[in-house]
């Protein structure tokens, strides 16, 4: 039987998740691994103790993207008429990005290496993004001859911006870690020793936080992201309401007026 790809750790607040196949460098495309993305997103969804989520992968990648091996078998042209790729595409893969879209917590990529096609679009599904100095990150469909059938071309723009991300589809050609710090894919390059330790550190400060603030923050940022102005108040004042009324609130500002830190 399979390992299961995704191994849980938890370290207080944050649960620490590993891509656990290296032999396929961590492929996403393999039977199984949306349903259990999927299934971790509800898990933490449900349950209010978790407030970050850090991913990472083992080995030497962070995720190849498509296991080139079975995908023409699995999402191509072996499945017979076009239509039935275009539903394998939808009824696979495309249920990452809204699982993981749609995660409460903030979530942290730990890119440990290459993140290459779909393992570069799954970091951009993450709120945040550390690198190891050996991490290489290419948006690399076009040189298969194919699109980014993940929803790369809504989240890579939103990470790096139109200009830059034109330049990694179009060309399909990988760049370093040097190079997604000054284009903003990550916000920090850092050893390879220290990569989990900086990422662990940067989830507990946030994970100090209330928990619920930092859901609804984070639902506010990711609708910032398509939704106009008005409409953003609107939901802002909404859960402004509702912040006001938590115990978590009550704390914290008890704990200022007193120069005392909140419980």
């Amino acid at each position: 039987m399979t390992h299961p790809f995704l191994q849980q750790q938890r370290e207080g607040a944050v649960l620490v998740v590993t891509m656990n196949r290296p032999e396929t460098r961590n492929a996403l495309s393999d039977e199984g691994i949306v349903e259990e993305f999927e299934a971790l997103c509800a898990q933490v969804n449900a349950d209010l103790s978790v407030r970050a989520l850090v991913l990472t992968g083992a080995g030497s990648a962070f995720s190849s993207g498509g296991n080139l091996k079975t995908i023409r078998q699995t999402m191509g042209s072996g499945l017979g008429e076009p239509a039935n790729s275009r539903y394998a595409y939808r009824n696979g893969i495309q249920r990452l990005p809204l699982a993981l879209c749609n995660l409460e917590v903030p979530t942290i990529a730990a890119v440990n290496g290459p993140a290459h096609g779909a393992g570069n679009d799954l970091a951009c599904m993450c709120d945040m993004r550390i690198a190891s100095e050996r991490a290489v990150f290419a948006e690399s469909f076009v040189k298969l001859g194919l699109i980014a059938g993940d929803g790369g071309a809504w989240l890579l723009p939103r990470a790096i911006g139109m200009a830059a991300a034109c330049e990694m589809a179009f060309t399909g050609e990988p760049i370093d870690a040097a190079q997604a710090l000054a284009w903003g894919l990550v916000s920090r390059v850092v050893a390879p020793d220290a990569l989990l330790p900086t990422a662990l550190q940067l989830a507990q400060r946030i994970a100090a936080n209330p928990g619920h603030a930092l859901r609804m923050t984070k639902r506010l940022m990711r609708e910032g992201q398509h939704t106009r102005l008005d409409t953003l108040l609107e939901m802002s004042a909404g859960f402004q309401a509702l912040a006001h009324h938590t115990a978590e609130h009550e704390a914290a500002l008890d704990g200022f007026l007193n120069r005392r830190p909140a419980k």
